[in-house]
């Protein structure tokens, strides 16, 4: 018996049993070298398996269309200025059905809840989005938010905590999602094509899902649910990291908000992260562990450069944390 992923468990066993006789109140801070699948062949195999896990997942409640309030009235807003300032003739209540019919199909779960700005991806299942040392609940969802923002795509260049940020993914998303539907309409395609080519960038509208949700949206409209806030159940907060002052969201997924599918271990291949935070520093998404939230010892922070995929580029540091100025905790 020695597969890849048992050699990797083993490898992981036997980082924690080194840091288990370790002092970890005295640690120096430790960088761990990235695992990424072994093989190219393994990390194909899991890219599809990640594919086809979530593309069997994708379900679209039946029943009246909901979002959070303020979700929706950032994506509203969005909407409004994208389509004012739009190549083509398209309405607000067009621009806003369409920029929000890919949401149900990637994170709503079937769910009749309203979809949560702080969904985390649950079906990728690559070797390098795990902590090194193989520790629980250390683990790097790269798909996050109402749009999925993940770094192999269109997510790569922003931090999860811009991701779950309803205001700021809005003014994110929707024009990018509005400006492709009119290119296409320029370039001479009929709506329907317009549409797709406006949802090409995510997986849960290949099989039409998201236009049966853009129809729905815009022939029967979004229902406000005023339970879900503009980071899902996020805590912005403010934080000292190396020295420097940054904002920063605390990520807790017991307090998420909407459907919470994902936030049950056994809803996906992936597991369920403990509470962490993320900032941006430079050019990187930082995220932190305090050892009071994980149980694990150690702060543990992970780096991502902006432009890397998070399933090949993480780097992971045991001993290095931060201070939560706004609750005076961590690092302080």
């Amino acid at each position: 018996m020695n597969s890849p992923l048992f050699r990797r468990a083993l490898s992981g066993l036997a980082a924690v049993a080194l840091l288990a006789l370790t002092p970890q109140v005295a640690m120096a801070d430790t960088e761990f070298v990235p695992t990424p699948a072994d093989t190219p062949a393994e990390r194909e195999a899991a890219d599809r398996q990640a594919l086809e896990d979530k593309l069997d997942a994708v379900s679209v409640p039946s029943g009246p269309l909901t979002f959070g309030a303020e979700p929706l009235a950032a994506a509203q807003s969005a909407a409004e200025s994208a389509a004012a300032g739009a190549s083509c003739a398209i309405s607000t209540q067009e621009a806003t059905a369409l920029a929000l019919a890919p949401v149900w199909p990637e994170v709503s779960g079937g769910s009749s809840s309203p979809p949560s700005p702080m969904t985390l991806s649950r079906y990728d299942n690559q070797s390098g989005l795990y902590d090194p040392a193989g520790r629980d609940g250390l683990f790097f969802n790269p798909g996050v938010g109402l749009w999925q923002m993940d770094s192999a795509g269109l997510g790569t260049d922003n931090t999860a905590g811009e991701a779950i940020d309803s205001v700021w993914v809005s003014d994110f998303v929707v024009p990018y999602i509005v400006d492709k539907y009119c290119g296409a309409i320029n370039g001479g395609s009929a709506a329907p094509a317009a549409r797709a080519t406006a949802w090409s960038d995510w997986n849960a509208c290949s099989a039409g899902d998201c236009d049966t949700v853009y129809w729905r949206a815009y022939n029967d409209g979004i229902g406000a649910e005023p339970t879900v806030d503009r980071y899902g159940g996020g805590e912005a907060r403010t934080c000292s990291y190396e020295g420097s002052s940054y904002d920063c969201l605390f990520v807790n997924v017991a307090n998420a908000q909407g459907a919470d599918w994902w936030a049950n271990p056994g809803s996906g291949q992936s597991p369920v992260p403990h509470p962490f935070y993320v900032l941006r520093a430079g050019d990187n998404e930082v995220r932190v562990w305090l050892a009071q939230d994980s149980g694990h010892g150690v702060d543990v922070t992970v780096t991502r450069p902006f432009g890397g995929n998070a399933r090949d580029a993480l780097s992971w540091t045991d001993g290095r944390g931060l201070c939560d100025t706004t609750e005076g905790r961590g690092a302080c």
